[in-house]
């Protein structure tokens, strides 16, 4: 038997240490059990069903090992068109994601997810538009190492920001996650909050 105390437990399934920065600067208290599971896209997926499929897959996860919690999760994507482009797994992958996206408008999209008492999920959509970029301003931006592990190449709130011209939508949905939506999906579901405590 759970007494309400347990349940004020957050435990956040990912190992980003972007949102783990945003949780706590809202003075958040929580727990990281990050959730290991397989992103492979399905055939034809589009990237708000990628995305809040695998932050529901990711919440479940962690659920079943943390009973009595709340378990927040979330992913996030960039498409340019129908593709999605995942995290570039080498310095020449992300050369060639960036010259892709310069000059040009594409899509980030960040499904996040809420288990507990019940689960609750939404995706977020954001629309960023790159400068164009010389092939000296990519080889200088790749050589710093960031954009490796960074969905679609790039981490708008580093170095990363001298390639967005603009940004129509959530800012922080690019940086991971959402945080006007997020907030609002856990006071819908009751998680205490800083200033509800």
């Amino acid at each position: 038997m759970h007494t309400h105390a347990d349940q004020t437990l957050l435990v956040l399934a990912s190992g980003s240490p972007r949102r783990r920065d945003f949780l706590s600067q809202l003075g958040l208290t929580f727990t990281v059990s990050a959730a290991d599971i397989d992103e492979t896209p399905h055939p034809g997926e589009e990237a708000r069903a990628y995305v809040l499929r695998l932050a529901r897959e990711k919440a479940r996860v962690v659920a079943a090992r943390s009973p009595g919690t709340w378990v927040l999760a979330a992913d996030t994507t960039v498409a340019l068109g129908m593709e999605l482009l995942g995290k570039p797994q080498s310095p020449d992958e992300a050369r060639q994601m960036l010259s892709r996206l310069s000059g040009k408008t594409h899509d980030v999209f960040t499904g996040v997810a809420l288990a507990g008492r019940h689960e609750e999920a939404l995706a977020v959509h954001t629309r960023v538009t790159f400068r164009a970029l010389s092939a000296a301003e990519i080889a200088w931006y790749v050589s710093t190492g960031e954009p490796v592990d960074r969905a679609g190449a790039y981490a708008i709130q580093g170095k990363g920001g001298f390639l967005v011209a603009s940004v129509d939508g959530s800012p922080t949905n690019v940086v991971g996650l959402p945080l006007g939506e997020t907030l609002a999906l856990m006071e819908r579901a009751g998680v205490p909050l800083a200033w509800k405590r």
